[in-house]
């Protein structure tokens, strides 16, 4: 049977809107769904590997540790881990952001930012040692006065514009700390850094503080033209009954002419203290999914921490001391185990070269010894505290290097 050719025309339209259509619809509704569950794939991934860690602004150590820590840990497969550091406000700040943000895993504080909440806010802050924990001590943050040149000593501050960094940046709280202790008044000032060096060059205020891990790069551009130095803190220089008490509380430290060549002379030094960084996260429930990502990022992070000590990174990374125990403050529970599973591993190994590297340790420890017990002769004091022990253990590390170097040149 002949079919007309308008019929023929009928029945291809028919076929297209009862079959082809449908066909059609039903193939990009496919592709659709396809398209919706890659994406929804690829998100999956993108977060699975994802952790934040909250620092203080681009010029603080904190923040080049940070990106070290990217550069180092950074994988982006789907089974990767990645690093995102998050600007914030510092100090007392990022802890809060860890305790409160969404969004942010990790952060670094100062040690003693736990203390200070706590005593902000007792109620508030009550547990907040189980909520917020330590995965590891970085560096030490040094306490750095920049004045203008005929500003010779902290008591010369008394009743002078002195800048002390933004509200409740780590070192704000820290120098209202001091201050207090010093029973120095000032006209506080809250100038971010930029602006603030800036202020003192031109002589609009006399001073300005920082608390950070040495050397601060805007420091270090300062040349000796621009009319200022570093105020020293010690007992000698400052004749205070609160300086005792500041040195109790932190640690003692030093600026260094191989930190800032342009403001400290070869072979000169000058004396400060330190507060130690942290890094930090939340405490999540164990096994929950964000717990098992920052678990994730400390097992890849420590199992790198020697590609930290090379030249390229930031000197500060020879201070970094996973092992350190933070009073006042619990340990990331991955954290403390990774550590104790590579104590067992050590205590496992039983071989000959093992063996002469633990003679080696062990004649390391004489030496490092000898090299305390000498300072403290020359201090003329009998005992140094763990605060001055790290210090020195950082000194004794630098003189090994030069000596190796020294060797290296002379064969």
């Amino acid at each position: 049977m002949r079919i007309s050719s308008a019929a023929a025309r009928i029945l291809s339209a028919t076929f297209f809107l009862f079959v082809a259509v449908p066909l059609q619809i039903a193939r990009a509704e496919y592709q659709s769904r396809q398209a919706i569950s890659s994406y929804e794939e690829k998100k999956r991934q993108t977060n699975d590997i994802a952790v934040t860690i909250v620092v203080s602004g681009l010029s603080c150590t904190c923040a080049r540790f940070a990106e070290d820590i990217r550069n180092v840990v950074n994988d982006l497969r789907p089974d990767g881990q990645r690093v995102l550091p998050v600007l914030g406000v510092g100090g007392l700040q990022n802890l809060q952001d860890v305790l409160f943000l969404k969004n942010v895993d990790m952060g670094v504080v100062d040690e003693d930012n736990l203390r200070l909440l706590k005593k902000r806010d007792p109620a508030l802050y009550a547990n907040i040692e189980q909520r917020v924990q330590y995965i590891t001590k970085l560096y030490n943050s040094e306490f750095q006065i920049i004045a203008r040149s005929e500003i010779r000593s902290y008591e010369e501050l008394r009743g002078k514009k002195v800048n002390f960094n933004l509200k409740d940046s780590q070192t704000e709280v820290t120098a209202d700390i001091v201050f207090n202790a010093l029973k120095i008044d000032t006209v506080r000032s809250y100038y971010d850094n930029d602006v603030a060096i800036k202020k003192v060059i031109d002589g609009d205020i006399a001073a300005m503080i920082i608390l950070t891990g040495a050397p601060q790069a805007l420091f270090a551009k300062l040349k000796k033209e621009d009319g200022v130095h570093f105020l020293p803190f010690d007992e000698r220089s400052l004749p205070n009954p609160g300086v005792k008490q500041v040195l109790a509380d932190y640690i003692p430290a030093e600026l260094t002419h191989e930190q800032y060549p342009a403001l400290i002379p070869d072979g000169r030094t000058v004396p400060t203290f330190a507060n130690r960084a942290l890094l930090v996260a939340y405490g999540w429930p164990e096994n929950s999914v964000r717990y098992n990502r920052i678990a994730k990022f400390v097992r890849e992070f420590f199992a790198r921490i020697d590609q930290f000590h090379d030249g390229a990174r930031h000197p500060k990374w020879n201070e970094i001391n996973i092992a350190a125990d933070m009073p006042g403050w619990t340990r990331f529970k991955p954290a403390a185990d990774w550590l104790a599973e590579q104590r067992l591993v050590a205590a496992r190994q039983h071989s000959p070269a093992s063996a002469s590297a633990a003679e080696g340790n062990a004649e390391l420890k004489l030496a490092f010894d000898q090299f305390v017990d000498q300072y403290a002769a020359n201090k003329g004091v009998k005992t140094i505290s763990a605060g001055e022990q790290e210090i020195l253990f950082a000194k004794f590390r630098q003189f090994l290097q030069a000596q190796n170097s020294t060797m290296a040149r002379s064969r």
